[in-house]
């Protein structure tokens, strides 16, 4: 005796908005920042982190759905920042924790 498979239920709406969607990443455009490089902030010559926060307006213009960010960790700098020392710290030359905490929250809203 063969059964027939059950048909999936039907979704409850015709479109799924992104932030409910598991797999949005599928079709979203996603831009990788290297913060040394992105957007200085400070003027020190070296991007930081505010720099990539101040950025956000731009790269939301772009259509840019997510941001990946390169290291920022603080590391001893012998690999451009992939040699992590300390994956709970952000390098003091892209800036502060509090730095990272807004340049998320921005992102995010």
């Amino acid at each position: 005796m063969s059964q027939q498979p059950s048909a999936a239920p039907a979704p409850t709406s015709a479109v799924a908005t992104v932030s409910e969607r598991h797999d949005w990443w599928r079709d979203a455009v996603i831009y990788q920042v290297y913060p040394r490089s992105f957007a200085d902030s400070n003027g020190d010559g070296m991007g930081d982190l505010e720099g990539v926060r101040t950025r956000l307006p731009y790269l939301r213009d772009l259509g840019v759905d997510a941001v990946w960010l390169s290291p920022f960790y603080a590391s001893p700098q012998a690999d451009a920042g992939y040699d992590v020392a300390d994956y709970r710290a952000v390098d003091p030359m892209f800036g502060t924790l509090l730095d990272a905490d807004a340049l998320i929250r921005d992102a995010h809203a």
